[in-house]
């Protein structure tokens, strides 16, 4: 099993530790555990797959949009603010040599009657989420084998 750390070397930040799990299934199917929840990862058709999941790189976006809506929430309910209509929208293009992601934009919808004053308040806090960070300060990753 693979333990990563989801605090940075050197950043004087406590260590957390998360254990993840991604198994192979069938064709490009994996399916992952994460404490005690099960994920799915598959391929589109036209890539070779099943199309009974999102890809990893889905995913990967989701990841980041949810973080984003996340800390938009507890933002909201720091401020005694109604989060009824809170949602984020991603879109994002692949690029090759090396595959990967290029870009994501992020649009947030912010709940009807949201003051006005504190929109660039909420997007600060919303743009500093754990996967945002991540990103933009990318951590140190390593992949060994079984056994080694």
């Amino acid at each position: 099993m693979t333990t990563i750390s989801l605090a940075a070397p050197g950043s004087g930040a406590e260590a957390r530790w998360a254990d993840v799990r991604v198994e192979h299934e069938t064709g490009d199917r994996f399916a992952i555990a994460v404490r005690d929840h099960l994920l799915t990862t598959d391929q589109p058709r036209d890539a070779g797959g099943e199309d009974t999941a999102p890809t990893p790189t889905e995913l990967f976006v989701a990841g980041l949009a949810s973080c984003v809506a996340f800390y938009a929430r507890r933002y909201l309910a720091r401020h005694h603010l109604d989060p009824t209509g809170l949602a984020v929208d991603a879109t994002y293009d692949l690029g090759s040599k090396p595959a990967r992601v290029t870009g994501i934009r992020l649009t947030l919808t912010l709940p009807r009657d949201f003051p006005e004053e504190r929109r660039d308040a909420l997007l600060a806090v919303a743009g500093h989420c754990t996967v945002h960070n991540s990103i933009t300060t990318p951590p140190e990753i390593s992949l060994d084998l079984a056994g080694d």
